[in-house]
C-alpha cells in the first residue's frame, strides 16, 4: 500500500511542511519525511515504529527541532495511517 500525505505541523515556534511517504513493500513499519529547514534546506529522514510503539527518526544528525517532535510526527503518521485505511476500505 503506498500512502503519500503532507502536514502542516507547528514544531517549536514554527510551522513546517512535512511531507510522509511509506514505500509499498516495506515489511517494517517506517515512513519516509521531508521537511525544510530556516534556510530553506529540504531536509529527508525515515521515521520507523520500535517494537514498544513509539516512533522515532532514523537519522541522528537532524535538527534538534526534529528530534523533539518525533511524538508529535508519530501521532501524525499514525492518524493519517488510519484515516488512510479507513478510506480504503470502503472502496
Amino acid at each position: 500500500m503506498n500512502i503519500y500525505f503532507s502536514k502542516v505541523i507547528k514544531v517549536g515556534d514554527k510551522q513546517r511542511e512535512f511531507n510522509f511517504r511509506k514505500l509499498p513493500g516495506n515489511s517494517q513499519t517506517s515512513y519516509h519525511v521531508d521537511v525544510t529547514d530556516d534556510k530553506g534546506t529540504r531536509l529527508v529522514f525515515s521515521m520507523y515504529k520500535d517494537a514498544s510503539g513509539r516512533w522515532h527518526t532514523s537519522a541522528q544528525t537532524l535538527p534538534i527541532w526534529i528530534h523533539n517532535a518525533e511524538e508529535i510526527l508519530g501521532n501524525v503518521i499514525e492518524e493519517e495511517t488510519k484515516d488512510f485505511i479507513s478510506l480504503h476500505n470502503k472502496q
